[in-house]
């Protein structure tokens, strides 16, 4: 019997970034301090995820989305949810 990996991410992604531009990718899910695996762009070792778990380095996610920026609309490489600024933070 094989198992069909779920589309569904993770977690919430966020943004796409425009080409050319960095991924944020802070939270902490987006490493696995336990397993070095293959990327799913370069092939080479990588303790970086993506959303939905894939194993691959930022830096190739970025230059995929810079590449094709008409299939980094499907998600697949997104930055995380920024939280909300709060209204009273204004220090100016």
């Amino acid at each position: 019997m094989t198992s069909r990996r779920s589309k569904k991410p993770l977690f919430e992604p966020g943004l796409i970034p425009v080409p050319g531009g960095l991924l944020d990718w802070r939270d902490a899910q987006h490493f696995d301090r336990w397993q070095m695996r293959p990327c799913a762009l370069c092939d080479k070792p990588t303790p970086m995820r993506s959303h939905y778990g894939e194993p691959v380095h930022k830096a190739c996610a970025e230059d995929r989305i810079a590449v094709n920026p008409t299939e980094a609309r499907l998600g697949r490489f997104a930055s995380d949810v920024q939280p909300k600024r709060r209204r009273d933070d204004d220090h100016a």
